[in-house]
């Protein structure tokens, strides 16, 4: 069962251009189910049935939870068992499109409610002591500040930020051409202080960083080599720590950030799904939830009956 199950995953990576940890979570999930299938006797996919794909999400729905204590209740999250199916449907619709399974049992399966987390953003107070520069100046620093002052001024996904590349940098102009998920390019405009951090750290902080095996990524480790996704998690983590604040800050913060703050500050919703390069303006509207004191504000501001004149 594994040789579809990498056809599929091939497919994600060069076809559809999905992002890395997609593609690890579909695997992930996808094996889980065969190890599931393999205990049931089943050996082929075009063995199995949606009374299978049926008692596999139960069983997973019912089972304790890995390294929890042994009377832990806990149990398999919604969100969770939204992504088992998702990875389950994706791969039949590939997998009936390639004639590899006589049809697709998997189109029936219905998503749970996928309940919206709403964003977490930072304050402007908490922003202005993230993006303090540090003293001394070291190479280090140099990067983080450009990490940091990017994340903030463009709203970069993680990955985006990882495998940014000097030739996607127009700083004279004031942008960047950027690759988001779907091998999706867009461009995004830089403020002056992120062009500027970007500047001070390519003049004297990434000529020292780099080795003759260095690739042309923007931001480099000690080692001259490209952040790996948990080394510049962690760059973040220690800033937000060295810069003396105590919330949980995550890198996706920074761009809920950026998005909540356009937001507040009458950006137009349409615009910003273009910075962020969402697909769907339904993505978007998720950061509508900050503006109940601008939209006040506004209608106070314009409309005839808001207020005695």
């Amino acid at each position: 069962m594994l040789a579809p199950v990498e056809d599929f995953l091939q497919h994600l990576r060069h076809e559809r251009g999905q992002a890395e940890h997609t593609q690890r979570a579909y695997a992930f999930l996808l094996n889980k189910f065969i190890v599931w299938a393999d205990k049931e006797g089943l050996k082929e996919w075009s063995a199995v049935e949606l009374r299978h794909l049926m008692a596999f999400l139960q069983h997973e729905r019912e089972r304790a939870l890995l390294n929890q204590p042994e009377n832990s209740q806990r149990r398999l999250s919604s969100e969770s068992l939204y992504l088992e199916i998702a990875a389950l449907r994706s791969f039949y619709r590939f997998a009936e499109n390639e004639k590899l399974v006589p049809s697709n049992v998997a189109e029936n399966l219905s998503l749970p409610r996928r309940w919206k987390r709403l964003p977490k953003a930072l304050s402007a107070a908490e922003i202005e002591k993230l993006l303090a520069p540090e003293q001394p100046e070291t190479p280090r620093t140099l990067c983080d500040q450009a990490i940091l002052e990017t994340a903030y001024a463009s709203g970069l996904r993680l990955a985006e930020l990882r495998n940014l590349r000097l030739e996607q940098l127009r700083l004279e102009a004031g942008f960047m051409n950027v690759i988001g998920k779907g091998n999706k390019e867009r461009v995004v405009p830089l403020g002056r202080k992120a062009i500027l951090a970007l500047q001070n750290y390519l003049a004297r902080g990434r000529p020292v960083l780099i080795t003759r095996r260095s690739p042309a990524n923007v931001f480099l480790t000690k080692r001259g080599t490209a952040f790996a996704p948990v080394t510049l998690w962690l760059r973040i983590k220690e800033r937000v720590r060295r810069a003396g604040i105590s919330r949980n800050v995550t890198p996706h913060m920074l761009r809920h950030s950026f998005a909540t703050h356009l937001l507040e500050n009458g950006a137009d919703l349409r615009v910003i799904q273009e910075l962020l390069g969402h697909a769907s303006i339904s993505t978007t509207e998720i950061y509508t939830h900050v503006t109940g004191n601008r939209l006040r504000d506004t209608h106070e501001r314009f409309h005839p009956r808001a207020r005695l004149r």
